[in-house]
Order: structure tokens, then C-alpha cells, then sequence
């Protein structure tokens, strides 16, 4: 299998980054000054009580949202000084995600899946869809649609697709919440490998505390603060 790792890879960064809906006595501080730096090859749960601004980390880190103030950097690259066209790009270069239901096109058989982000962006994966379906166990099933796929299988083959542009920064929300005990430590395993060996610097919000064992992090999440668990 062919590894990719790049010597220019810093991680993620969230500098004082702070994120408000609304106005005056309604204001709400969904992220509140966080900051967070996340190493290449390293994996980080983030675990709190549902409404603390798990998902707006995601979305700012991502780059999906735009934070009220503060700095998010990938490989040294300033998300918040891009817009447009150019943040797209950056998206989709640089950044994977993994969703809660794998997310995955219903025509599409799980092969086909991998070959549609390289029809997206344009270029061949670092990685062979073909082997990266193999580094996730999900060879057997390549040709089949996601709707003959366990759950489990679907998350497999929604983790093979967000590593097919072999990102800096991998975000992942909830990939356990529909699995139960074995599989879910099984995916999670399968996250922490994949980024110790490809180099990765991930995210993984989760309520699943019998998986934290395999991350090199956790930090709880309260009230759009973060502290170590």
C-alpha cells in the first residue's frame, strides 16, 4: 500500500477564535476565544454535552463557517484570509470529512465513490481508490451500492473517499452514532491508524466515550470552550 506523508505539513490551528449568533441581549458565543493546535499524525476527540459548539469547531475548522474573530490555519495557510473560488480550492485540497452516515452518493457503487472525487478535483488520487478501499477492509464489497452495505461498511468506505485527495486535516463528526460497540471501535481504530500512518492532523467530535482509548487526545467542550478532559 502506498503511504503519503509531506515534510511541509503543520496541522491545524485555531488561534482565539471566537464564533456569536445573533445581536445584543441574544448574542450567543457558540465558540468562545478557542484555541487548538492539532500536529500531523495526530488524532483529537472532542466529547461535551450536545449544544457546547462541537459542530461549529467543525464547521470553522473546515472553513465552512467564517468565525466572528480569531485565526484558523492549515499548513500555515490562513483559512480566514480566504473567500471565494480560493477557500473552495483550499477545501478541497487540503481537507477531509467524514460525516455521521458516510454521506455517500445512493447510484454510486463504493469504488465509484473514490472516483468521483477524482473526477472532482480534477487529478489521480496520491493513493489508488483501489487500495485505499483495501486499507479500510472494504475490498470485497467495491462494486456494491451503499445501500447493501452495513453501517459500519458505509463509514469504511465514506473514510476511503475523504482520503482520497490525501488531506492535511481531516474532520469527523460523529462516525460512531449508528454503530454499536464493535464496530464502532473498529472505525475508530480505523481513523487513528490512518492517521498516525498517512500523516494526517484530525478532528473527531464524538459522544462515544468507549472509543477515546484510541485517540491521542481528548477535550471536553463546554459551552464553546475548550479544556482537556
Amino acid at each position: 500500500m502506498t503511504t503519503t506523508t509531506s515534510t511541509t505539513r503543520t496541522g491545524l490551528g485555531l488561534h482565539d477564535v471566537t464564533l456569536t449568533f445573533g445581536d445584543g441581549d441574544t448574542q450567543v458565543a457558540a465558540l468562545d476565544h478557542v484555541d487548538l493546535a492539532v500536529a500531523p499524525g495526530e488524532i483529537v476527540a472532542v466529547v461535551g454535552p450536545s449544544g457546547a459548539g462541537k459542530s461549529s469547531l467543525l464547521a470553522v475548522a473546515g472553513g465552512l463557517t467564517r468565525p466572528t474573530s480569531g485565526r484558523v490555519t492549515v499548513d500555515d495557510a490562513e483559512l480566514t484570509q480566504l473567500s471565494g473560488r480560493a477557500l473552495a480550492r483550499f477545501r478541497r485540497d487540503h481537507l477531509g470529512f467524514v460525516f455521521q452516515s458516510g454521506n455517500l452518493v445512493p447510484a454510486l457503487t463504493a469504488i465509484d465513490q473514490l472516483r468521483l472525487v477524482e473526477k472532482i478535483t480534477g487529478r489521480p488520487a496520491a493513493t489508488p481508490p483501489a487500495e485505499l478501499l483495501e486499507a479500510v477492509g472494504m475490498t470485497p464489497h467495491a462494486h456494491r451500492r451503499p445501500g447493501r452495505l452495513s453501517g459500519g461498511e458505509r463509514q469504511r468506505v465514506g473514510i476511503a473517499r475523504a482520503l482520497v485527495a490525501s488531506p492535511s486535516v481531516l474532520l469527523v463528526d460523529e462516525p460512531t452514532a449508528a454503530l454499536d460497540r464493535r464496530r464502532s471501535h473498529e472505525i475508530v481504530e480505523l481513523l487513528a491508524r490512518q492517521t498516525h500512518d498517512r500523516g494526517f492532523a484530525t478532528v473527531m467530535v464524538t459522544h462515544d466515550h468507549d472509543v477515546l482509548e484510541h485517540c491521542d487526545r481528548v477535550l471536553e467542550m463546554v459551552d464553546g470552550r475548550l479544556s482537556p478532559a
